[in-house]
């Protein structure tokens, strides 16, 4: 099988084998001629049985505020999550706090967060609210976590979403797209200068006859 079958097989991504190799944890049985790694379906069966031993997947609940000044709605969010994790029975979750905007992707516990859910270790993932996952994007890694056997689980709590950091992404997208259409603007005149110099120098007659006129 090919890196990309075993991939799909363990329900990860490609890089995610491709880097179990370097670690020494899924090395594949061989390389074709084209150096591409090859494995068998005894290897990855066993691998699979070997890792649902050696790591019991976990339960996380994600909590996340946009800035240092909302870490008391940081602390009452986690108070709801437990309460909710109790009432629920759900037992030896992990909980995961941080500080950072909505609409930014390379937060590090986030990253860490996805990247173990790529890995087949997160059972289920509790949130407050959609948005303290993520601002927007939200179906896809939905998404993502289902394609990894990962259950989402969202309360759907409006009051531990601050309406502040509505605000602050909205002004974030509109200072982003301002600065886009002043750069298509800029972009547009120097593109109308380059053409109109390159048709003056490609007809020079032109030009001439635009300087002296005929009466």
């Amino acid at each position: 099988m090919s890196a990309a079958q075993v991939a799909k097989i363990l329900g990860v991504t490609v890089k995610t084998v491709q880097r179990w190799d370097r670690e020494g944890r899924l090395k594949p049985a061989g390389r074709t001629v084209t150096n591409r790694r090859y494995y068998t379906a005894s290897q990855v069966v066993r691998f699979r049985q070997e890792s649902h031993q050696a790591r019991p997947r976990q339960r996380v609940a994600y909590c996340r505020v946009s800035s240092q000044s909302q870490r008391p709605d940081l602390k009452n969010q986690r108070r709801v999550l437990e309460e909710f994790c109790v009432a629920r029975g759900l037992a030896n979750v992990e909980f995961v706090e941080e500080v950072g905007g909505g609409m930014n992707f390379g937060r590090k516990k986030f990253l860490a967060l996805m990247e173990a859910v790529d890995a087949g270790q997160v059972e289920t993932l509790v949130v407050a609210h959609r948005d303290r996952l993520t601002r927007f994007g939200y179906e896809w890694f939905a998404h993502f976590c289902q394609q990894h056997t990962c259950e989402i689980m969202v309360l759907n709590q409006e009051h531990l979403s601050p309406e502040e950091e509505l605000v602050q992404d909205l002004l974030t997208i509109t200072h982003v797209f301002s600065a886009r259409l002043d750069g298509l603007r800029n972009y547009r005149k120097r593109l109308k200068e380059a053409l109109h110099a390159d048709v003056s120098a490609q007809d020079p007659a032109q030009s001439d006859a635009g300087s002296n006129p005929v009466l």
